[in-house]
């Protein structure tokens, strides 16, 4: 038995080393200087130590503003997942309305359809609004109900017992007030679960923000990090890998703030 579960750490350690090694390559390269960047053989550990990468990177990419863009993106983003998912999903979960399952199968159906399937589609919505060039067209999606957060929540609301809704109708609340006072707030590991995976999916977008946005002070984040790549000729490239190490800092954050609850509403919800 010790000998099964030394090998079992072992094996857990090699392979979170293996994958550890990429973060760490890239953490070192954007330490070093533009010579040490581009040494034939390269090295892997910086010398010297060029901290200055960092805000060197900040003040040149104009990283204040796409940050403000994203943050402005995910949050706005969040808060639409969170409402309208929740909403969609309580009714599916506790309401009682003719072709109800059915509805909530072709939900689920829409889940199968490719994502570019519907760019061009969107584009000519957005166009038609005088939506494009905007921020709006990379969060306004949020706000009418995904289908993958309505199935999170739905879970989430299935798992509630049927003795707290009663106690509160015997109080004298209707039905928005139970969804709001009673559900939601029992519900708070999967709608972390559902704000972390929002976040994530929102920070790192790139292919809405390349289709919809063509001013340079409306880039979010990474079209900020990868619109670098041409800026300057010498090289640089170590920038390219600070910069992007900047944007993994506020997901770790965000991670780390609602482990708990991400943990907790994925294993409720039955997600892998």
């Amino acid at each position: 038995m010790k000998t099964r579960k030394i090998l079992a750490y072992l094996a857990i350690g090699i392979s979170s080393l293996i994958m550890f090694t990429p973060f760490l390559t890239a953490l070192f390269n954007s330490l070093k200087t533009v010579a040490q960047y581009n040494k034939y053989p390269p090295e892997l550990f910086p010398n010297p130590i060029k901290w200055s990468n960092y805000p060197e990177v900040w003040e040149l990419a104009h990283f204040n503003t796409y940050t403000f863009n994203s943050l402005t993106v995910s949050l706005l983003s969040i808060l639409g997942a969170i409402l309208s998912s929740s909403m969609v999903a309580y009714a599916f979960a506790r309401l009682r309305f003719p072709f109800r399952d059915t509805l909530f199968l072709i939900v689920l159906g829409t889940m199968m359809i490719p994502g570019v399937v519907t760019i061009i589609p969107q584009f000519m919505i957005f166009k038609k609004l005088n939506m494009l060039d905007t921020l709006m067209p990379l969060w306004i999606l949020e706000w009418l109900g995904q289908p993958f957060g309505i199935f999170l929540m739905r879970q989430a609301f299935l798992g509630i017992p049927r003795e707290y809704e009663e106690a509160a109708k015997i109080d004298g609340c209707n039905p928005f007030q139970i969804y709001w006072r009673v559900a939601m707030p029992m519900c708070k590991p999967s709608l972390a679960t559902l704000a972390i995976l929002t976040f994530m999916a929102k920070w790192n977008e790139i292919l809405a923000p390349v289709i919809y946005i063509t001013t340079r002070e409306k880039y979010t984040l990474p079209i900020g990090i990868l619109s670098l790549k041409g800026q300057w000729t010498g090289g640089n490239d170590q920038y390219l890998v600070a910069g992007a190490l900047i944007s993994l800092i506020p997901i770790l954050i965000v991670f780390l703030i609602a482990e708990k609850y991400f943990v907790e509403g994925a294993r409720s919800s039955g997600l892998k």
